[in-house]
């Protein structure tokens, strides 16, 4: 692990409060503002982020490495063990990709993350460098599109600051990773039974070249999800009403599946009451009409040909494409499991 450590104490102020401190050279400080402070900040070539999208994805990711960090008195090694200010406190990398509109504005979009193992005492911090390093490798070769953005935390358990005092020093490796990083917390707590994020961007603040503190500028953020994602979470949310014998909220999906039953069973009485019609003219039963007739012969006319070993073949293929869908859900499924199981060996 990479350690490094700051002389002098951070200084948190509220967005309201105007930095007004005479500290010495070299001296590392953070400073938490709001989104109304200042945002000239390093910014890189395309300007300083001005939102964040977050994927609900990476929430679940974010929550799952906090529950499975080690206890506070969990001994050396472990993310947040140990004594200080960081324990039971837990970091990582965001992976995502960035995008710039037509007035400039940049939008980090935030769609992977993984744990990093990291611990805390005092002014000192250890990164896993190495398991940084590796983790993206691995990450790139399964997604060549996605890119390091920022790194994620969640708040100090003892405290509750978003931005404590190796913020900075944290910030400044992601620095080196890529171009104004975006320092994402997520209050994994649970406070008010919701899921508080928050996302900042960082500059430098210096008086006569010295440099005095590094101020973390609230970025706005929006959560997002594909359809993927979506459907998945809201059959969470229903399986947990169901288990609590509440009643589950309207679903969309469930909606339109009911419409097209409907549909289907109203088609398929339409057609038995059409051969119940030609069977009882046929055998005499009933008494013909030739309009009816004339409708029923064009509506079958309309209908497309298709060689019974075609039919066969199609039916077959579209069989096929749906055990391979079945075969690849369970492989991801084993992945997953092995993945998990490889994250507690090696304490992640």
């Amino acid at each position: 692990m990479s350690r490094a450590s700051y002389p002098n104490p951070s200084i948190l102020l509220p967005p309201s409060v105007t930095l007004a401190s005479h500290a010495p050279a070299g001296a590392a400080r953070s400073v938490l503002q709001g989104p109304g402070g200042p945002t000239d900040g390093p910014g890189g070539q395309d300007g300083p982020v001005s939102s964040c999208s977050v994927r609900s994805l990476v929430l679940f990711g974010i929550l799952d490495h906090y529950t499975r960090r080690p206890a506070a008195d969990g001994g050396d090694g472990g993310e947040g063990g140990g004594e200080g200010s960081g324990a039971g406190r837990v970091i990582g990398t965001l992976l995502g990709k960035r995008y710039v509109d037509d007035m400039g504005h940049v939008t980090v979009e935030v769609t992977n993350c993984f744990a990093v193992p990291h611990a805390e005492r005092g002014d000192e911090v250890a990164i896993g460098k190495d398991f940084n390093r590796q983790m993206l490798a691995l990450h790139t070769r399964a997604n060549r599109g996605e890119s390091v953005v920022g790194w994620y935390a969640t708040p100090c358990p003892e405290t509750g600051r978003h931005v404590v005092d190796t913020s900075s020093l944290i910030h400044e490796f992601y620095s080196d990773e890529c171009s104004d990083p975006v320092h994402l917390v997520v209050d994994a707590a649970l406070a008010d039974d919701r899921v508080g994020c928050r996302a900042y961007t960082s500059s430098a603040l210096s008086v006569g070249g010295a440099a005095l503190a590094n101020a973390f500028h609230e970025v706005r953020v929006s959560l997002g999800a594909t359809e993927p994602e979506r459907i998945c979470v809201d059959r969470m949310i229903r399986s947990e009403a169901a288990a609590e014998g509440k009643q589950p909220p309207a679903n969309e999906g469930d909606a339109d599946v009911s419409r097209l039953r409907g549909s289907m069973e109203t088609l398929l009485s339409m057609l038995e009451s059409a051969g119940d019609y030609v069977d009882g003219v046929v055998d005499g039963s009933a008494v013909g009409d030739d309009r009816v007739g004339r409708e029923v012969a064009d509506t079958l006319a309309s209908m497309p040909k298709v060689r019974p070993e075609a039919f066969a073949k199609a039916f077959e293929d579209g069989m096929q494409d749906l055990l391979m869908v079945t075969y690849l859900s369970n492989l991801t499924r084993a992945q997953l499991a092995i993945a998990e199981k490889l994250n507690a060996t090696l304490g992640v």
